[in-house]
């Protein structure tokens, strides 16, 4: 009865080394083993959180450089720009013309025109343009020399502006001249056909620049002893009241 127990866990012992023998050789002929499929399953954690987190794996690495080449890119445009996704201008340093320091006005940068008017009778309009560049004063009153006349008429004193009249390129001042009385008062009375305008300077002495030759009718205009001038206005309704 001995012996044959002890062939029996002889037995059971050499089965059992056999079992162990066999499942060796299975790990064996799969490569990988047990020990390297609990590492693998490890692994597989971990490119999940690499997904997840939005990390880019070895394939996109050209593309995140180009992204940042792009982003750069992007900034450097911008810097370039004024915000309104046009490219900024460089200003001009060029200033207007019109913003020069002003100058005088007179016959060199002005037209002059003389017109006969209806009402208020007997007077004359002056309109003095700015045909120049730059902004200019017209100082004090017209000095005017109707045909041969050796003096030049006074001026209407209660007509003096409260400032220098100025002109704008393109825009006009204006004075009146009343040619002769209208009740027929006045003395050595005459007709001419050339006028003369002369203009003043900041001082008021005397006249500066060149003057001015406006034409007159064919017929000419009848003067007086009673002739006088208007000081300049802005306005032409200023100019004809007197």
């Amino acid at each position: 009865m001995s012996k044959l127990r002890t062939s029996r866990i002889r037995l059971a012992g050499a089965a059992a080394t056999a079992v162990l023998a066999t499942l060796s050789l299975g790990a064996c002929s799969n490569g990988s083993g047990l020990k390297d499929e609990g590492a693998s399953a490890k692994a597989q954690p971990s490119t999940s959180t690499s997904q997840s987190s939005g990390t880019p794996g070895p394939d996109t690495g050209s593309d995140s450089s180009s992204n940042s080449s792009n982003s750069a890119g992007s900034s450097g445009n911008k810097a370039s720009t004024n915000g309104s996704g046009t490219a900024a201008r460089t200003p001009t340093s060029k200033a207007p013309s019109s913003s020069a320091k002003p100058v005088t006005c007179e016959g060199s940068n002005t037209k002059t025109v003389a017109a006969p008017l209806s009402r208020p009778l007997n007077h004359m309009l002056l309109t003095v343009t700015n045909t120049g560049s730059k902004t200019c004063y017209l100082y004090g009153y017209p000095a005017v020399r109707f045909g041969e006349a050796q003096s030049v008429p006074p001026v209407i004193e209660d007509s003096q502006p409260q400032a220098v009249v100025t002109l704008q390129p393109g825009e006009s001042g204006y004075a009146s001249v009343n040619l002769s009385a209208a009740d027929g008062s006045g003395t050595n009375g005459h007709t001419v056909k050339s006028l003369s305008v002369y203009f003043q300077g900041r001082s008021g002495n005397g006249s500066v620049g060149t003057g001015a030759q406006p034409s007159l009718p064919a017929k000419g205009v009848y003067v007086d002893d009673s002739l006088k001038v208007t000081y300049w206005q802005q306005e032409m309704e200023d100019a004809i009241v007197w």
